[in-house]
């Protein structure tokens, strides 16, 4: 079994494209409304793009209008790491792989969408691969 948190940057590097490492690696953001799993309501999966942890399911997938994928809650809270974010003046929590510490977006509470959490996963679909199947 690969311990991803001791792959050197490099072999992160050679692994990624350069917006995927951008993103994963360097905490970057994709552009709003460009990402392939923005508006898709495909039932499955979402796994970490960098090392296949499975971190989202499709059935707490939401359509916030916010420019990216929106989920309520993790598939497992364990697969993700929140940890404060004070980057762009300002103070957000941030939302990474438990598994690889890759970069997937931030976490949002208090907006008043009508979920069972009252939270917004924010995250880019670049840190994404969807994996369509069934989800129980």
């Amino acid at each position: 079994m690969t311990d991803f948190k001791l792959i050197p940057d490099a072999q992160w590097r050679e692994r990624l494209t350069p917006e995927e490492y951008h993103v994963l690696r360097e905490a970057g953001t994709e552009p709003p409304g460009v990402g392939e799993y923005t508006n898709t309501t495909t039932e499955g999966v979402y796994c970490c793009r960098a090392c296949g942890t499975e971190l989202f399911r499709s059935t707490e997938k939401f359509e916030s209008h916010c420019g990216w994928p929106s989920f309520f809650s993790p598939a497992d809270s364990d697969k993700v790491i929140e940890r404060e974010d004070r980057s762009l003046g300002m103070v957000r929590t941030e939302v990474i792989c438990a598994n690889c510490e890759s970069h997937l977006g931030h976490v949002f509470a208090g907006e008043g969408y009508q979920t069972p959490t009252d939270l917004r996963y924010c995250i880019n679909s670049i840190s994404l691969r969807l994996d369509e199947r069934p989800v129980d």
